[in-house]
């Protein structure tokens, strides 16, 4: 066998996605384009501790449409994996019987340490060849190694740094911690009023800040000369912060932001109103109540690698906006693993 096609499934707090790809010795190749569905399954988990139906009946809408979809194409493999509002959820084994009868394959409930491990696959594999060790990329990125890739999700953000690219190859996993900070999370714990006030914003910031404390006991974020920024939040404020009027896939996947950019877009987006937020383009409908509270996040996590890179006398000062992650990790190591003989 040389080559396997894959459908991958990543089931998030805030959004749903599906890939269909091939995946040989080369690498992975695109069958279908993907498709997202916001669905809030995390919707007052970070409170209740379980899923409210309406938001598994929004899941399982997304599911059958996904099931359709998977009738028309053939795959050699289907694997479904669901993160930080799967693994807080009480009641998680009725969805999980739900999405097998409607799927014919059983949500993988995947920890932290896994989700962030395949971020840091998905994203680090995709780099092209312009972008290896010590190259700039097509936009001018310098991508030297030590890469953190951060995947910042609906309920949890992970944080992966890679090797130096000489002791240890740059694609390799050093070290990950996922901290249990999302956007949905942060906006349902904190981010209260419409649009939040300065206690709200300052209570969030020293929470999000406490998480950030305990991953730099785990990874070394003080070694990174690279961050790639991965997920729907960090995308969208990319977006914004290049001007886009609409969200443009490929402008944005690969793009180098400026921190100065994405700070200024980031703390104008987080003190909008839903109103305010509602009429930029460049946010899906679904986001736009909680990209706010994303927002925060990602200028906090940026903040800190680079005052923690800067003690190593490493200057960053820009991201890597990437279209890649967590999808694209699940797709291509069940394809390997698939095409090794381990299932």
């Amino acid at each position: 066998m040389d080559s396997v096609t894959i459908a991958g499934v990543d089931c998030g707090t805030n959004s749903i996605r599906l890939m269909v790809a091939e995946v040989d010795a080369r690498g992975m190749h695109v069958v279908m384009p993907r498709m997202l569905r916001i669905i809030r399954l995390g919707q007052g988990v970070d409170r209740y501790r379980r899923f409210a139906e309406d938001a598994l009946q929004r899941a399982y809408a997304a599911v059958r449409e996904f099931a359709d979809v998977l009738g028309r194409q053939h795959v050699d493999g289907i694997r479904f994996v669901a993160t930080s509002a799967t693994r807080d959820a009480s009641n998680r084994s009725e969805f999980e019987d739900a999405v097998e009868s409607i799927l014919g394959v059983r949500p993988e409930v995947i920890p932290g340490s896994e989700e962030a491990a395949l971020s840091f696959l998905g994203a680090t594999a995709t780099l092209g060849e312009s972008q290896l060790p010590g190259q700039q990329s097509a936009t001018g990125q310098q991508t030297d190694p030590a890469y953190m890739v951060v995947d910042l999700g609906g309920g949890s953000t992970e944080i992966v740094v890679g090797g130096d690219g000489v002791d240890i190859p740059a694609q390799t996993v050093r070290a990950g911690f996922s901290m249990n900070i999302g956007s949905v999370r942060m906006t349902e714990r904190h981010l209260l009023s419409d649009p939040p006030t300065q206690t709200q914003i300052e209570r969030a910031t020293a929470d999000i800040d406490a998480h950030i404390d305990e991953a730099f006991t785990h990874v070394p974020a003080q070694d990174v000369s690279t961050i790639i920024g991965v997920s729907g939040t960090v995308t969208t404020m990319s977006a914004i912060a290049m001007g886009c009027e609409t969200y443009d896939r490929n402008a944005v996947d690969g793009a180098t932001i400026g921190f100065d950019s994405i700070f200024e877009a980031d703390g104008r987006v987080l003190r909008m109103s839903r109103e305010e937020r509602g009429a930029l383009g460049a946010i899906h409908p679904g986001r736009i109540d909680v990209v706010g509270g994303g927002a925060l996040i990602w200028t906090r996590v940026l903040k800190r690698v680079a005052a923690a890179a800067a003690t190593r006398g490493t200057h960053i000062d820009s991201f890597l906006s990437s279209e890649h992650g967590l999808l694209d990790g699940i797709v291509l190591d069940y394809g390997r693993r698939m095409l090794a003989g381990q299932i």
